[in-house]
């Protein structure tokens, strides 16, 4: 080879030495701009983080809002609390810490009253929410969990039993918390059973039973068994529930895999299914804007429908360590986030504006 061919080899070389330099460089920026501007989008703002430093590890449950007074009522389950928060500054304003395992939470402002399923003695302990002070309580059996409440009969549905009371049955007591007591007991043929969501057209109510991997369907008003709709070839150990009625959709997150998976809330069919954050507790749906929340540990997932059939991801959002447990609260356009104490992470309430 002459030393005239040798020099054009080593200019050429440098030629595309440079290119690939500035198709690298390109890319890099490309990347970064396209990260920055998913940045912009994203469907969530952290707004504000109230420190709990007198918290031990362990999960939160359940949290529900008082927006007319302001309040948020959050079960520190394995803190055995249920703390209340100022919904405008943020703050831890009480305490309730007489209880053992609290899960799930109704207040109700007719009554003045808060009730908490307290899971460990098997009952729901009633608080007056103008002093804060015990009103009495409502026997159930041990393992109560999670609830839901039916505003169209003004009764409350509490899943208790099953396998955390060693039993080989869960049950929904229905209780009708003003008069203090239980009036049905609906046994179901499994020993796990995570949450209900119930049909406003129609009698319907949707039992996620997580130890069939599947849904039920029961009339509330004769309280009978309608249908079975199995998820199990999808996914297995469904947590939590959402409905969207409108569209005839009703959405379950499962953990194994982490999975947003859409059934048909006519046929029980299952429509589609998305990847999702891993081991979900709470899931939302907002009718307004058509988008899904799905809190689990260490990122929150956004989902957008499209339209019944399709599902956009457009937020996946770094939480923290089991930070699964959320609410959505709409009239505020917030989001609150109870993040549980875990190693150097200090447990706290995280706020989150929800954007468009």
């Amino acid at each position: 080879m002459t030393v005239s061919g040798s020099s054009e080899i080593v200019k050429n070389w440098r030629i595309h030495l440079s290119l690939s330099k500035a198709t690298l460089f390109s890319a890099v920026f490309l990347a970064f701009a396209i990260g920055a501007s998913a940045q912009d989008k994203a469907p969530l703002k952290l707004l504000h983080s109230t420190p709990l430093p007198e918290l031990h590890d362990g999960d939160f449950d359940h949290l529900t809002p008082d927006v007319a007074g302001n309040r948020l009522f959050v079960t520190a389950e394995e803190n055995s609390k249920v703390l209340i928060f100022d919904l405008k500054t943020d703050k831890l304003i009480h305490t309730l810490d007489d209880l053992k395992a609290p899960h799930s939470i109704l207040y109700r402002a007719d009554l003045k009253k808060l009730f908490v399923v307290d899971s460990d003695p098997g009952e729901i302990k009633i608080y007056d929410t103008d002093s804060y002070k015990p009103a009495g309580s409502i026997k159930l059996r041990e393992g109560a969990d999670a609830s839901g409440y039916d505003p169209s009969t003004k009764l409350y549905y509490v899943v208790n039993g099953g396998k955390d009371a060693k039993l080989p049955n869960a049950y929904i007591s229905v209780v009708n918390v003003a008069a203090g007591k239980t009036e049905a007991d609906i046994k179901i043929d499994s020993n796990d059973v995570e949450g209900v969501a119930f049909e406003k057209s129609g009698p319907r109510m949707f039992v996620n039973v997580r130890g069939k991997n599947a849904v039920e369907v029961y009339d509330r008003t004769s309280r009978e068994l309608k249908a079975t709709w199995s998820i199990a070839e999808t996914g297995k150990n469904p947590t939590s529930m959402a409905f969207d009625e409108d569209a005839h959709r009703l959405f379950l997150g499962t953990r194994v895999p982490g999975k947003l998976v859409v059934l048909d809330s006519d046929s029980g069919k299952v429509v589609t299914s998305y990847p999702a954050a891993a081991m979900i507790d709470d899931l939302a749906y907002d009718s307004q804007s058509k988008r899904i929340y799905f809190a689990g540990t260490e990122f929150m997932d956004v989902f957008h429908e499209t339209d019944p059939d399709h599902y956009d991801r457009i937020g996946h959002i770094a939480t923290a360590f089991r930070a699964k447990t959320g609410v959505l609260v709409p009239e505020l356009k917030h989001y609150y986030l109870a993040v549980p104490h875990h190693e150097k992470q200090v447990a706290e309430l995280r706020v989150y504006e929800v954007l468009p």
